[in-house]
């Protein structure tokens, strides 16, 4: 199980789920007792698709955590405290950490040619995010004295990216948060100069902030605010430890470790062929300790190793990034 990071072909990848699929079985408890309560038998699993997939509700009122381990940190959905909120007990943050660094260098580059800019909470202020704790991490990575969090501070931030237009700079925002730098610099007598070096990645998050729009409308007023043809995102959850890219499209990839399922929204014992719209289930092969089996309520479809997340099934309750700065 430590090579999961090492996954090169659909084979390792089948033999890496299945090996950890019956580890779960045997020590995770919340998911035996699922596993037990559909009456499928361990032995019989064969494929990805018999796995049965832990609704990741379960998460708001279990610990779902390996029985040999005991949790050095836990993740918490966002939302108010009226909310009942997801918490994700992590083991072992060296994983983490792997994962993100590994996905962050597969899809964009190493960390450290970096500088790290947030339209986010700082770490300080939300301890409990696994999105803060990533872009932290990914900030120590690349070591730059220009990295940091400017929420609130539209004014530093907008002189700092007119400074560093030449650097290579990534921008990490909550949607609505970026939305809302934008309305800063239209309201600027001054404008944000071009940058052909700047990568803007948003990760979600406009419910209860912005008029809803689509993603599709989204990226496109970002792309004219920042003057950038392309903007990527980033796909992930309290529940995972594995990270998603777009790089442009809302056309995410996945890294070697982590897969992407569409069930049929209405029966979720069968899945979607590729460009069927149906609920996003998702194998996290970095979730070792908890489970690596989550069937979301995302909606979403696939089209070979790519995917599109298009919204969220109807009856699932507001959660997520959108609530982060509350």
């Amino acid at each position: 199980m430590e090579n999961i990071f090492n996954i090169q072909t659909e084979h390792d990848f089948l033999a890496a789920a299945l090996e950890i699929f019956r580890y779960q079985y045997e020590n995770v408890e919340v998911y035996r007792r699922f596993v037990d309560y559909l009456d499928v038998n361990p032995d019989n699993v064969d494929s990805v698709t018999k796995i049965p997939f832990l609704p990741i509700e379960m998460f708001k009122n279990h610990k779902i955590l390996d029985e040999n381990v005991t949790a050095d940190l836990f993740f918490q959905s966002s939302g108010t405290t009226q909310m009942n909120l997801s918490k994700h007990f992590i083991a072992n943050k060296d994983i983490y950490e792997q994962s993100i660094y590994k996905s962050f260098e597969r899809f964009i580059g190493k960390p450290e040619d970096y500088i790290f800019l947030g339209l986010l909470p700082s770490y300080l202020e939300k301890q409990n995010s696994s999105l803060i704790y990533m872009v932290d991490y990914l900030m120590k990575e690349s070591a730059k004295p220009e990295n940091g969090y400017f929420l609130y501070n539209h004014s530093d931030l907008f002189k700092l990216l007119n400074e560093l237009k030449d650097k290579k700079v990534i921008l990490f925002g909550v949607s609505f948060a970026l939305l809302d730098f934008l309305d800063y610099c239209n309201s600027n007598p001054q404008t944000l100069e071009p940058s052909n070096t700047l990568t803007v990645i948003e990760t979600g998050g406009m419910k209860g902030r912005k008029e809803e729009m689509t993603k599709d409308e989204l990226l496109k007023i970002l792309q004219q605010g920042f003057n950038t043809d392309k903007i990527y995102s980033e796909y992930s959850m309290t529940e995972l430890l594995s990270q998603a890219y777009s790089l442009g499209e809302n056309i995410y990839e996945c890294p070697g470790w982590m897969k992407i399922l569409v069930r049929n929204a209405e029966d979720p014992f069968n899945y979607e062929q590729d460009g069927r719209t149906g609920a996003i289930n998702i194998i996290d092969l970095a979730n070792i300790h908890s489970c690596s089996f989550i069937a979301t309520q995302d909606l979403g479809k696939t089209m070979g190793d790519q995917f599109q997340v298009l919204g969220r099934i109807d009856h699932s309750d507001i959660r997520g990034c959108s609530l982060l700065v509350s």
